[in-house]
């Protein structure tokens, strides 16, 4: 860490007029995909504070398909702001020399950024009826950036929305591991991309905790790491996503708002009606995207550098975004299985060893902690919850999805065997969408595989309350 504040402190000092001394370089709990600080220094006008966003670990890395890298989100950064977007000021961007790795540093904003926070605090109680519209507003604003003028076209990927599809389930089947649901609805976006579009500047990943808030409105957009060049009903139909409602599934709009004000927002500004469908599309495909971003992030933990107690956490995500999908695409009367009834004489239990472990993590770590071990103990906390539902549930619902797959295929095989059996006639097609049992069998192991993932994430409820 000494280096770390040595070389950092180095470059303050040659970029931030005025700076004199750093007082203290404190990386934040949020970014699992990058790494964010709060930079508190000392100036000539007094204390200050910045920001500096970095890659994982403090590494170089070169622009793939589909991240076109720090500097290049810096630059999208500085685009909006001349656009008339709320953007915080970039003031400069690491350059190899620098030993910090990839990243930039700039201007330090106040405002709300948790999603959680966004639909429940009461400082946002007047403003967020209008934030739907407010976030309209500046989306027609991203979408009418100079490609051109700015250098963006020349630095960005273009992906048509079939391409885009083709291209997250490739990335998902890297994976190798089979996931009925993921592919079920890869299936039905292949078969519903829309065609035609007016290749725009697409921010991408525009939702509920990527935007600051204030009371006065929209403080900041921000995570600009996966824009791209396409469609730009991809962001209206990703803040809608219920990933990103937070609890909120009666607003549809990052829980804080409906359809109608985001599209009168946009409407407002670009002077183009929304087409309705094709944000629907989008928004199942917001859900099928992160169930594999989300599996993305178990395989980041595996393969590092950054091999946080975080990662795996967020893989388990992935079934909430399968059970939106199959909410989305094949609603219906479904039910949770139960555990089956036994004794265990065992002195301790499993379940009270882990108990004791993340009463432990949740009660003295998180007591004697603050900022990010604070959050990371927490997320510890989670996933000892997440082993213990499986404890308790998880034989009886592998036990059910076996008999789902056996009684589909009229075969005696593994479950793992029939899993792939299901993903691969998915994908070559041997299995149509509409198959007899189909979508009862994956809505019944979703919503189980749920019930030991996150029981208490709104899309659960939603399955549930299907007549």
């Amino acid at each position: 860490m000494a280096d770390f504040d040595t070389q950092l402190a180095a470059v303050l000092a040659r970029e931030i007029p005025g700076y004199e001394k750093l007082i203290k370089a404190e990386r934040l709990s949020g970014g699992a995909s990058q790494e964010t600080y709060r930079l508190e220094i000392e100036s000539a006008q007094g204390s200050r504070v910045l920001a500096m966003r970095r890659a994982p670990g403090g590494v170089k890395v070169d622009p793939v398909a589909g991240h076109p890298g720090l500097a290049v989100e810096a630059l999208l950064m500085q685009s909006a702001r001349a656009a008339g977007v709320p953007e915080p000021e970039v003031y400069y961007v690491l350059e190899d020399g620098d030993g910090l790795g990839d990243g930039f540093i700039m201007e330090w904003l106040e405002g709300i950024a948790l999603g959680a926070k966004v639909v429940r605090d009461p400082s946002l109680e007047e403003i967020r009826p209008r934030l739907a519209f407010l976030c309209g507003e500046i989306l027609a604003r991203i979408h009418a950036i100079d490609l051109a003028a700015t250098g963006l076209d020349q630095k960005l990927d273009v992906l048509s929305p079939a391409a885009y599809v083709e291209q997250t389930w490739e990335r998902y089947r890297l994976f190798d591991t089979p996931q009925p649901m993921i592919d079920y609805a890869g299936c039905w976006l292949r078969e519903n991309a829309p065609e035609g579009f007016t290749p725009t500047l697409v921010h991408n990943d525009f939702r509920n905790g990527n935007v600051m808030f204030s009371p006065e409105g929209v403080v900041a957009v921000l995570d600009w790491e996966i824009a791209h060049i396409g469609d730009p009903m991809r962001d209206l139909g990703w803040i809608c996503t219920n990933s990103w409602r937070f609890g909120r599934a009666d607003l549809p709009v990052g829980g804080f708002g409906s359809y109608e004000d985001l599209f009168a927002g946009y409407e407002s500004v670009s002077g183009e009606p929304v087409d309705r469908d094709r944000v629907k599309f989008w928004e199942v495909f917001g859900s099928f995207w992160w169930a594999i971003g989300c599996l993305g992030m178990a395989e980041h933990y595996r393969t590092g550098p950054d091999q946080t107690v975080e990662r795996p956490a967020i893989g388990r995500r992935s079934s909430e975004c399968q059970v939106d999908c199959a909410n989305l695409l094949i609603p219906g009367p479904v039910s949770v299985v139960e555990a089956p009834p036994g004794a265990d004489s065992a002195m301790p239990r499993i379940d009270e060893l882990l108990v004791s472990v993340r009463d432990f993590l949740r009660e003295d770590v998180m007591a004697a902690t603050e900022g990010r071990p604070n959050f990371l103990a927490r997320v510890a906390g989670n996933s000892l919850d997440i082993v213990l539902r499986d404890h308790q549930l998880g034989d009886a619902a592998r036990a059910q999805e076996l008999a789902g797959l056996q009684a589909l295929f009229e075969r005696t095989d593994d479950l793992d065997a029939l899993r792939w059996r299901l993903v691969r006639g998915l994908r070559d097609g041997s299995v149509p969408l509409d198959r007899p049992g189909l979508a009862e069998h994956l809505r019944q192991t979703v919503v189980n595989q749920l019930a030991i993932d996150q029981p208490r994430y709104s899309g659960l409820a939603t399955a549930l309350a299907n007549p």
